[in-house]
């Protein structure tokens, strides 16, 4: 995909001169040789980078920057000046200056930072679009992240089942995303202004966990001090999780299931029921039926929990979805550090493609903030990871690499499919067979409309 260069200088030679070096270098040059040019050239046609002297007859280079600058945020202004000007960089860096270059410059020296500028351009622009995404909104579309079939059905399943009043159990693998859900359910439904209550079953001592989860009068036991509301009671009106639910004692799912079944409780110590006016959604890692058959598990508790069932599929099932969601990640945390965000190379896409993600989304986000603090790259820290079976995956690797690029595409051209088809020097009916083939649409690849 060509960059869009816009070279402004009153110098004609080296105007002419520099304009052929990057068209050779493979960019699309315009030049102008003042200020009121370049700005009604960039507004006829918007370019990618700006490279701009700065001692120019009428408005200066810095002019031009603030111009550009004060329009779009995102886009790279390069100055350059014969004048070896050390307040006038400053002021030009303070200003939003991505570079600031000096007469003579090497051409090989402008290539490499206008291409820098570039991906720049293309990772800011990639990361507002995220951002956009996530801007606040209750939908299922900023929580769950990815353009996959899987990742469309798993947001499809969440939206019906949040608009009814059904308990539900989610299951998944560790890190997949499970009290996300959980959450989404809660935010998504009719109990959205009510208590979200999470409860880790498996951090609950055996002892304690009646208490927890019903609650206790005074002198209920030894050290019940005072009245306590369990966590049951403390999630009326609302909903409450159920993490882990196949640590859950066995004995203890007797009296879980007499609560989930008639919607009341009877705190420790009292004989008083309180009606409960709840929904419940249980999470777990295993196969509740396969475990309830086998004895691990009450069957009773696993049919009435099992209304709705939502499966979330493993990281490795939608590779498509993994560069945007480490980008995602990682754009987050080099917000909350104050970093800025670096591009991905060819080999660390590769090896995010590559690696099957046993902790699924959780482990993605750790390798995603250690490359936003600058530890390693994914290439450098997936490097000792097993390749075992690699061959297998590489259909795989292919085809969401391949996706993505049509995505980025189709989006870098606001859907317009003869221009994307063009960008990737395909002709259109190859980029609607591979579409076909990819599974992938116009409306998923196309960046998201407030």
């Amino acid at each position: 995909m060509s960059c869009r260069i816009l070279f402004v200088d009153d110098d004609a030679a080296l105007r002419v001169s520099t304009a052929q070096w990057l068209q050779l270098s493979g960019f699309d040059v315009a030049a102008a040789d003042n200020a009121d040019a370049a700005f009604a050239m960039a507004a006829a046609d918007p370019p990618d980078v700006i490279v701009s002297d700065v001692r120019m007859p009428g408005a200066d280079g810095l002019s031009v920057l603030r111009h550009f600058t004060e329009a779009d945020p995102t886009l790279p202004v390069i100055l350059i000046t014969g004048h070896g000007d050390v307040p006038l960089a400053v002021e030009a860096m303070r200003l939003g200056a991505y570079d600031f270059l000096q007469k003579p410059f090497e051409p090989e020296h402008l290539v490499e930072v206008i291409r820098k500028a570039d991906d720049k351009r293309r990772l800011m622009r990639e990361v507002i679009r995220l951002r956009s995404l996530l801007g606040g909104d209750r939908s299922l579309a900023s929580r769950l992240m990815g353009s996959s079939a899987q990742a469309a059905r798993m947001r499809e399943k969440i939206a019906a089942l949040a608009s009814v009043d059904c308990d539900v159990i989610v299951m998944g693998e560790t890190g997949t995303g499970k009290e996300v859900v959980a959450r989404a359910l809660h935010d998504l439904s009719r109990r959205a202004s009510g208590p979200y209550v999470a409860i880790n079953c498996a951090a609950i001592p055996a002892d304690m966990f009646e208490s927890e989860l019903f609650g206790h009068e005074a002198g209920a036991f030894t050290g019940a001090r005072g009245v306590r509301v369990g966590r049951l009671e403390y999630a009326n009106g609302g909903t409450v999780l159920l993490d882990e639910i196949e640590s859950m004692p066995l004995a203890l799912q007797a009296k879980v299931l007499r609560a989930i079944q008639e919607r009341q409780i009877e705190r420790l110590g009292s004989n008083q029921s309180i009606p409960l006016d709840l929904r419940v959604v249980a999470a777990t890692k295993d196969d509740l039926k396969a475990a309830s058959e086998a004895g691990r598990f009450r069957q009773d508790l696993y049919y009435r929990l099992h209304v709705g069932e939502i499966v979330l599929p493993p990281l490795r099932e939608r590779t498509e979805d993994i560069p945007l969601l480490f980008l995602h990640f990682a754009s987050d945390a080099a917000h909350r550090h104050g970093r800025e965000l670096r591009a991905l190379d060819k080999d660390s896409i590769a090896a995010l493609l590559r690696h099957d993600w046993p902790g699924n989304v959780r482990e993605l986000r750790t390798a995603a903030e250690r490359f936003a603090i600058g530890l390693e790259t994914p290439a450098e820290r997936l490097a000792s990871a097993s390749t075992e079976g690699a061959e297998a995956w590489l259909p795989a690797q292919v085809a969401a690499y391949e996706r993505e690029l049509i995505a980025a595409a189709i989006r870098e051209h606001q859907g317009d499919m003869a221009g994307a088809a063009q960008s990737l020097g395909i002709p259109r009916r190859t980029l609607n067979e591979k579409m076909n083939r990819l599974g992938l649409t116009r409306r998923a690849a196309e960046p998201a409309r407030r």
